[in-house]
């Protein structure tokens, strides 16, 4: 597999930067890319391109997170663009998110460069934890074909009073909810429970799976199965969205 475009963005809170893996006739070099290894490069091939998705961390990790690899390790070779992005702070190496406000303005400064790596194809925006927030919040700003939401915190731990329902429903387009059963954030059947109702919103179970999409070493349903079924999901979802 090649390796990722990296695209610096400059914003008013700092460089942020997208790591591009990408389908076929996408050049993340338009928008300013330089690979990791080798300077200016063309896409990689996939099959069809047909839309990007756009992705943001959660508050304690980065993209290497389990669910946001697997999605840009396999998504490219079915024609989607995965396009992750680490907000400033985590690219000035704080170790403390930015308040919501920043990360919205941060990531808002960031969506004219991803336009030009989508080059006209949708985009499709999302994240986990933190980073689905963000891409709830600023879905209508975004123009967003739709809204991806990978382990959505739905109400803090031992919390069940404070709630970010009002983000999750904000948005009038298509959502897509990976929840783990297991998520001290909101499991899916809470998520489920709460968002009843509301056809725009469809949420997955994860079976076993925590806030971080991990699974015990007894599950019946081991790591490799939950990055399929991650997969394949969100492959069905840009299906039926363009």
């Amino acid at each position: 597999m090649r390796t990722a475009d990296i695209v610096t963005v400059e914003t008013t809170l700092g460089p942020g930067r997208l790591t591009v893996s990408a389908a076929a006739a996408i050049d993340a070099s338009a928008a300013g890319a330089t690979s990791a290894e080798s300077g200016p490069s063309a896409a990689a091939a996939a099959p069809r391109p047909r839309a990007v998705l756009w992705l943001g961390h959660g508050a304690g990790g980065g993209i290497d997170a389990v669910d946001l690899a697997a999605l840009a390790a396999a998504l490219p070779a079915l024609g989607i663009t995965v396009v992750r992005y680490e907000q400033p702070w985590r690219v000035a190496g704080k170790r403390v998110a930015s308040r919501p406000a920043a990360l919205d303005t941060a990531w808002l400064e960031t969506a004219s460069a991803v336009e030009r790596i989508a080059d006209g194809l949708p985009i499709l925006v999302g994240g986990r934890s933190a980073g689905a927030r963000v891409a709830c919040r600023t879905a209508a700003s975004t123009e967003a074909a739709a809204v991806v939401c990978l382990a959505f915190p739905l109400h803090p731990p031992g919390r069940p009073d404070t709630s970010r329902l009002d983000e999750l429903l904000t948005s009038d387009v298509p959502v897509l909810v990976l929840q783990g059963e297991r998520d001290t954030f909101g499991t899916a059947a809470t998520v489920a429970a709460e968002t009843e109702g509301r056809p725009s919103v469809r949420v997955v179970p994860v079976p076993g799976a925590d806030h971080g999409m991990r699974v015990l070493a007894s599950s019946p349903f081991p790591a490799a199965a939950v990055r399929e079924l991650l997969v394949s999901q969100m492959a069905a979802f840009v299906d039926g969205v363009v």
